[in-house]
């Protein structure tokens, strides 16, 4: 049976957004969607009878919500929904785990009644063992049909050529392939300390020869890459700067924004790493984040 695209919903309009982008990454990939609400997201002792229920309405009426906008996005979607207690991260990693991949909306309606919040979906990110899509309400990006009034979009992705992910890469030429789409590889670099140089370093040369070797690296990191996936068009930039903000800049409009998180050695102290925790905060588009080892 194939793992499902799951989608966390609460009733907010960022979750909505989310539930659109959702079904249509189902009908990109062949799989049906699934709509996840967490009851109880924060479980509180001594609950009440009438509580509970109110929960349940809620609950009822996020899924509906969540459901007929997927349909109207996408009417052929084949779609169930699931229900689980809270605490809300810890649903949405063991979500994660499954899903292909988990979607979010980036906050959602608050700690009484909602689901999603800012720190709720940070807290997924730096826990998941799965790719985890972060979706904006009123982002175009999101809501419209692929090229639909705003040219051609790229998927942009993350490249850091000292240390290359194959996760991370996959999905983002597997996401351009999927969208007929151009992919925009990036690296950014800085210029170093030359106190901290050894001798022939990439360092040493002047800035437009050291953004012409990044580009070398860059392309040959790639390579194999434009063999497996010979009908994506890839583009490579090297800028410099720093990498967030060269990543948020290069997404400005873009299709969708692949990063990589990596996952700590230290299961109880996870976190979200500097340039990724910078680029959901700043990025206009979607961002999937790819945990990798």
């Amino acid at each position: 049976m194939l793992s499902p695209v799951v989608v966390g919903v609460d009733g907010s309009a960022e979750s909505l957004a989310a539930a659109e982008w959702a079904a249509g990454e189902a009908v990109r990939r062949g799989r049906p969607l699934r709509l996840l609400h967490v009851r109880n997201w924060h479980p509180r002792q001594g609950e009440t009878a009438a509580a509970l229920a109110a929960e349940r309405r809620l609950a009822r009426r996020a899924l509906r919500a969540a459901e007929d906008r997927a349909r109207a996005a996408r009417p052929g979607v084949r779609l169930d929904e699931e229900q689980v207690e809270g605490p809300a991260t810890a649903a949405l990693v063991r979500a994660a785990a499954d899903a292909e991949p988990l979607v979010l909306g980036w906050r959602g309606l608050g700690r009484v009644t909602g689901l999603l919040v800012g720190s709720v979906a940070l807290g997924v990110v730096a826990k998941a063992t799965g790719p985890v899509v972060l979706v904006r309400a009123g982002d175009p990006a999101a809501e419209a049909p692929e090229g639909a009034g705003t040219g051609r979009r790229d998927v942009v992705v993350g490249v850091d050529v000292t240390e290359p992910c194959d996760e991370v890469l996959e999905f983002a030429f597997e996401a351009a392939r999927r969208r007929h789409t151009r992919l925009r590889a990036l690296h950014a670099w800085r210029t170093p300390d030359p106190f901290t140089l050894g001798p022939g370093e990439i360092g040493l040369v002047s800035a437009p020869d050291r953004a012409g070797e990044w580009l070398r690296f860059l392309t040959a990191v790639l390579q194999v890459w434009r063999d497996k996936y010979p009908d994506v068009e890839v583009l490579e930039t090297v800028v410099e700067g720093r990498p967030a903000g060269a990543l948020a800049k290069a997404a400005s409009g873009a299709e969708l924004l692949v990063v990589g998180h990596r996952l700590t050695d230290r299961p109880r102290l996870p976190r979200t790493g500097p340039v990724t925790h910078a680029v959901i905060q700043r990025s206009g588009c979607p961002v999937a984040v790819v945990p990798h080892g």
